[in-house]
């Protein structure tokens, strides 16, 4: 009988597979797997060097791989089971997830600048347990038990390892978020990217409850967050019976039932990835986590974390919800206003500079909603270039906060910059270059960005919108300017600040940031090219 049915039963065929088109997402993924059982296997005196060769071996590897695969001009294409969608804007951010990586984990993999590296084995502060409490170290404050790095007596502190394999899974997720042609894949990578983030916020070698705290938040809020995400989708899923985006454009084009459903799922999907962006009002987490977390993992976050964001909100909006633009438009315009104003005007307040950096960071998230919200190809190129130039320009930027520092560890305290220029000239000089960059100079690739984004948003009727904009950038330059004054024209504190001497792996990220920095503002075409001419599809 069982023979019977099952030979009556209808054949179920595997979905076809382009894996020339996701091998760069495959070798990541793959590469996280063979790093995590290199943890787990190899002796701890080997572990630093196999998994940093091994790291930047994977990343190398999936950049070629998409070199070669974007070289042949491929037109877009969904596949496993059209899941995943690879067209030109994905292997665009793909490519910038990628270089930001492979920054990101030179300066995690650098020793020289805090022995035995920036991050513990486990966010369990040993220190409490050994000396039976003590108070933290807050910004600019002193230093408490935890600061401390305890180890058996007589041994160097030791390089943790961990980070590495929690990089590439997290790495490995935004390329999926980012390509995610339906809004469960969506989801489960949003998950996979999340969850690496949140320990790796909580694994700070000083300051530990600092780091914790940073770590509990980001966790708590990200749950909020993932939740609005999944209760939108399910709303949506009862709209258009599907969770495609295409199947879900199909049905708020062609439908004449009511559009609650469609429009508060998509407020909720909303919530979940403005989140991921650091878009106000849905920032809260941004200032603590910046602040709390190792200065690598938040160059991570900083950078790679906003561009899988914005290119899934792109995506969603471009795919699922371009018929329906002139609905929604008006809720993303005030969402918009305010994280430019939030960011502008709160960051002036700011004594942290890893908070200010934070508060700039959600300005730029408003800038490049203004990109992302166009639904024209004018529009997505330029976000596309802004966020491949807004990551280089930060991860060098949190490159150089980590070099800085006091006897109580790195200098986060705005009046601790006081001076620097004096100390080291060289360094002053870059971080000027960096800042001026974030508020848009010309010369640099801030300005060419902007350029791009706010021309896009103005042939697509958003003056207004351009107007704000504007008027953010130059508060939001007063923060900027502000530290470059305190660096040459303060007197520096007797006891600091002191410069670490950049290890290789530092320098290399600081000089790839600075290099791309500046060649995006003077020739930035090239990049512009790429961005361009391509649309999402579906």
């Amino acid at each position: 009988m069982t023979a019977v049915l099952l030979a009556q039963a209808p054949l179920i065929e595997a979905p076809p597979i382009d894996y020339a088109a996701i091998a760069p997402m495959l070798i990541v993924l793959g590469g996280a797997c063979v790093s995590v059982l290199a943890e787990a296997f190899l002796p701890r005196h080997q572990r630093w060097p196999v998994q940093v060769s091994l790291t930047l071996v994977v990343l190398a590897c999936a950049g070629i791989t998409l070199g070669v695969y974007a070289g042949g001009n491929p037109a877009g294409l969904t596949t496993l089971g059209d899941t995943l969608a690879v067209d030109r804007p994905t292997l665009f951010l793909w490519g910038t997830l990628l270089f930001l990586g492979l920054g990101s984990v030179l300066v995690m993999a650098d020793r020289s600048v805090e022995p035995g590296g920036a991050f513990l084995a486990t966010a369990v502060s040993r220190a409490r347990a050994a000396v039976g409490g003590g108070s933290g170290g807050g910004p600019g404050g002193t230093v408490g038990p935890e600061d401390r790095d305890y180890g058996r007596p007589g041994e160097a502190p030791t390089m943790q390892t961990e980070i590495f394999p929690f990089a590439l899974f997290a790495l490995g997720g935004m390329m999926v978020f980012c390509a995610a042609n339906d809004l469960l894949t969506m989801f489960i990578a949003l998950e996979v990217l999340s969850l690496p983030l949140y320990i790796m916020c909580g694994l700070g070698r000083r300051r530990r409850l600092l780091s914790q705290e940073a770590a509990v938040k980001y966790f708590l809020l990200g749950a909020f967050a993932s939740a609005f995400f999944l209760y939108g989708l399910a709303l949506l899923y009862g709209y258009a019976g599907s969770v495609r985006l295409t199947a879900i454009a199909e049905a708020a084009a062609g439908s004449d039932r009511s559009d609650a459903l469609l429009f508060g799922g998509l407020a909720l999907l909303v919530v979940g990835l403005m989140f991921k962006g650091s878009v106000a009002p849905f920032h809260t987490w941004t200032p603590d986590v910046y602040q709390g977390a190792p200065t690598p993992v938040t160059a991570f976050m900083a950078t790679c974390t906003k561009v899988a964001a914005f290119g899934a909100i792109m995506r969603v909006l471009f795919v699922a919800f371009g018929s329906t633009r002139w609905e929604w438009r008006g809720v993303l315009w005030a969402i918009a206003i305010v994280s430019m104003v939030v960011g502008a005007v709160l960051g002036l307040t700011q004594t942290d500079i890893k908070r200010m950096i934070a508060y700039s960071s959600i300005a730029h998230a408003g800038f490049l909603l203004l990109g992302a919200m166009t639904i024209t190809e004018a529009g997505t190129a330029g976000t596309l270039f802004y966020l491949l130039a807004y990551g280089f320009t930060t991860l060098a930027v949190f490159a150089v906060i980590s070099l800085v520092r006091t006897a109580d560890g790195e200098a986060g305290h705005l009046s601790q910059w006081a001076g620097l220029a004096r100390r080291s000239p060289l360094l002053a000089a870059v971080m000027t270059f960096l800042l001026l960059a974030l508020a848009g100079i010309p010369l640099t690739s801030g300005f060419t960005a902007k350029f791009a984004v706010f021309s896009a948003a103005l042939e697509d009727g958003m003056a207004p919108l351009v107007v704000i904009a504007l008027v953010a950038s130059a508060i939001a330059a007063f923060y900027y300017v502000r530290v470059i004054v305190l660096m040459y024209f303060s007197d520096p504190a007797p006891d600091g600040p002191t410069v670490t001497v950049p290890g290789a792996f530092t320098t290399v990220a600081i000089t790839l940031g600075v290099l791309i920095t500046l060649l995006l503002g003077i020739v930035p075409s090239l990049a512009l090219d790429w961005a361009g001419g391509g649309t999402f599809v579906g």
